[in-house]
């Protein structure tokens, strides 16, 4: 992934959805872009167009935090496309954000002994554990019967993202799957300004990008985000419809890694289902494992 491209189109990306209105300024006529124009986005900065010309077209390298601050503010952009912008920074300049060495093509480390024990001893939620390119590293007892569907029997390691979008069972699985598209590009492309020399990422998208014309469309749109928190709807063939609540966590000893918890609200009806689901586990565990 080229720095200066991607760092191109997000900018021009996030001026192009930012209107006069929304910035306080008078939309006037004769308008001949989409958005902001690169004079009013400089203007909002406090720097020339010049400069802000020379940052838009890709050249970030050596900008201060000041300078990234004043343009992250004048195009309103949220806590993960402000992220996104710092690391694109940290690329140009050659700084690595994620601490690693650059990884080979195609790799997918398998996970630790000790990791793994701590993921199955997570009993009443889904525990998941994924890296960058959303390769499923490990789950749960729960976590198998609840992803089975992506699991599989064996061969090629699970990938969320090749599920979401390759897979025509995904629109079943995720009832809001439009919404579920956005936020999987939103990851990787978050993801991707994090540890842009991720080849199998780069990989990936590649592969997503040529046989999912969905895909290619919402990584075109430059949209960031992390998961954090929040609420998902699903619908498991074994026991229905669930709404579950998700955490992540950050596994730092092997950082791009993360680990999704679901749970559902004590008493709810998903909490239920989600019981059966154990339940059912127990009674068919090489079933969950290969269904």
């Amino acid at each position: 992934m080229d720095n200066r491209s991607e760092v191109r189109e997000f900018l021009m990306s996030r001026r192009a959805k930012l209107s006069p209105e929304q910035a306080g300024l008078a939309a006037g006529g004769n308008r001949r872009v989409p958005g902001l124009r690169r004079a009013e986005v400089a203007m909002l900065a406090d720097v020339s167009v010049e400069y802000y010309g020379k940052l838009e077209r890709g050249a970030i390298a050596g900008a201060s935090a000041a300078v990234l601050d004043a343009i992250s503010d004048a195009l309103q952009l949220d806590d993960a496309e402000r992220s996104h912008l710092l690391d694109l920074a940290r690329a140009a300049d050659g700084i690595p954000t994620s601490g690693r060495a650059r990884r080979k093509a195609g790799t997918t480390q398998a996970a630790r002994p000790s990791l793994l024990w701590a993921v199955e001893s997570i009993t009443t939620g889904i525990a998941v554990v994924s890296n960058a390119q959303t390769d499923v590293l490990a789950t749960n007892a729960l976590g198998r019967a609840f992803y089975s569907g992506i699991i599989g029997d064996g061969g090629r390691t699970p990938n969320l993202a090749r599920f979401q979008f390759l897979d025509p069972a995904s629109r079943e699985f995720y009832p809001d799957w439009d919404l579920f598209a956005e936020m999987c590009v939103a990851n990787m492309r978050a993801a991707a300004g994090r540890d842009p020399h991720n080849r199998a990422l780069q990989d990936l998208v590649g592969e997503l990008s040529t046989r999912s014309d969905t895909f290619r469309t919402l990584w075109g749109a430059h949209n960031v985000r992390t998961h954090g928190a929040g609420t998902k709807r699903f619908r498991h063939p074994i026991v229905g419809e669930l709404t579950l609540v998700y955490e992540e966590f950050a596994i730092t000893a092997d950082p791009g890694t993360r680990m999704l918890i679901y749970t559902a609200e004590p008493g709810s009806a998903s909490a239920e289902r989600l019981v059966l689901l154990a339940s059912w586990e127990a009674e068919h565990p090489a079933q969950a494992a290969t269904t």
